[in-house]
């Protein structure tokens, strides 16, 4: 199966660009209201009470900007065998190992925490006792159908479980916060777009991917398809492309000699857009990669972009050998993450109250960045 970037919309004249209108109504308020609603939940390990309690308010969010044909996707998780792709084999080239750049500098210690003695918040500690319980799992997802090309569609998705003893805000209520951002703004009535855009919240991220894999088990066969003949619905629109958010917020910079990081975000901070260099798909991704990075250059306010190559270990892995596929971050996934640049990934610190207005305008950034990527792509227009 081969699928490649649909040519991006030419851009319009500056005062007449519906996608820099649209750019505009992304507020940083209600981004950062919408990570912190997404704390209360704890960090929403999957297979929890917090889990799905945060599922069904999300839903009850995407419905109320407008994104009412929500759905859910369900498939059933054991710790003890992890869910992977059934049926032909999709030829992952890429994992962990080859998927990060090689590292120089400084790192400092990563790792998950699985003490809850770390977390001093009784309160917090509290929320997230309840452990992981094997068994059903659902992720929801809703659809913006396109005008004029609705067989065709943009994912655009991040992760809402967490784990580690926090609140998961950065990762990833940065990146779940992004996405509803956009379905509020895309879901608009005076907003329509040539193609469909998919704004999906993957499950068991942390778990190895296995609602992305889910996802892609169960849905990678009816792209395209008309159900029921003659209708004019496609309940999976052929993927175009598969765009992923995992962490937004935090970009300090390398760890200093001590091991500890600045507590301020660095003037130089960017947002990173990474495609797998070793996907079936990696050209196309390539080049979906530096639309994004136009996109940026056109519509973000504050942060530059970064392209790389080394997409690795978030939701986007499961789609890249399908369709172009990328990752939106706070750092490069394998050389920055990996070596210890956000000392509270899967920490206690993982809160909301740990991150400045300086760190969620990154996250707005990425935002900003993608819906004028994809803006661009879907042909969006704005009707009276």
């Amino acid at each position: 199966m081969t699928s490649v970037a649909v040519p991006q919309t030419a851009p319009a004249p500056a005062d007449l660009d519906p996608v820099k209108i649209l750019v505009k109504r992304l507020d940083l308020g209600k981004y950062k209201a919408t990570i912190e609603e997404l704390t209360r939940f704890g960090d929403r390990r999957q297979g929890t009470d917090r889990n799905r309690a945060a599922i069904d308010w999300i839903e009850t969010q995407l419905k109320s900007y407008g994104c009412t044909n929500t759905e859910r996707l369900k498939y059933k998780y054991s710790a003890s065998a992890p869910l992977r792709p059934s049926g032909p084999p999709i030829a992952h080239t890429a994992d962990a190992a080859s998927g990060g750049a090689r590292f120089r500098g400084i790192k400092a210690p990563i790792g998950v925490n699985v003490d809850p003695t770390r977390q001093p918040d009784e309160k917090l500690r509290a929320l997230n006792s309840q452990p992981a319980k094997d068994g059903e799992r659902e992720e929801v997802y809703c659809t913006k159908i396109g005008t004029t090309h609705p067989a065709e569609m943009y994912i655009v998705g991040a992760h809402m479980d967490g784990h580690g003893w926090g609140e998961a805000a950065n990762d990833d209520g940065s990146g779940t916060a992004l996405v509803m951002e956009l379905a509020r703004v895309l879901s608009a009535p005076d907003v329509k777009s040539e193609r469909s855009i998919r704004f999906i919240l993957w499950n068991n991220e942390e778990t190895g991917l296995n609602g992305a894999y889910a996802y892609v088990t169960q849905r990678a066969a009816l792209q395209g398809k008309e159900v029921p003949a003659g209708s004019g619905r496609y309940p999976e629109p052929k993927w175009l492309g598969m765009i992923q958010h995992d962490m937004m917020l935090f970009d300090h910079g390398m760890p200093h000699a001590d091991g500890s990081v600045s507590r301020e975000q660095r003037p130089e901070a960017d947002v990173n857009i990474e495609f797998q260099s070793l996907a079936k798909q990696a050209k196309a991704a390539q080049k979906l990669a530096w639309i994004f990075s136009a996109a940026n250059e056109a519509y973000a306010t504050d942060y530059p972009a970064a392209v790389g190559p080394h997409m690795t270990n978030t939701d986007s892995t499961p789609f890249m050998d399908l369709v172009p596929a990328i990752s939106l971050r706070e750092n490069e996934r394998g050389r920055e993450i990996g070596a210890g640049w956000d000392p509270h990934w899967h920490q206690p610190t993982d809160l909301y109250a740990t991150f400045s207005d300086a760190d969620f305008r990154l996250g707005l950034n990425a935002a900003q960045t993608t819906l004028g990527a994809v803006g661009r792509l879907s042909g969006v227009t704005l009707v009276p």
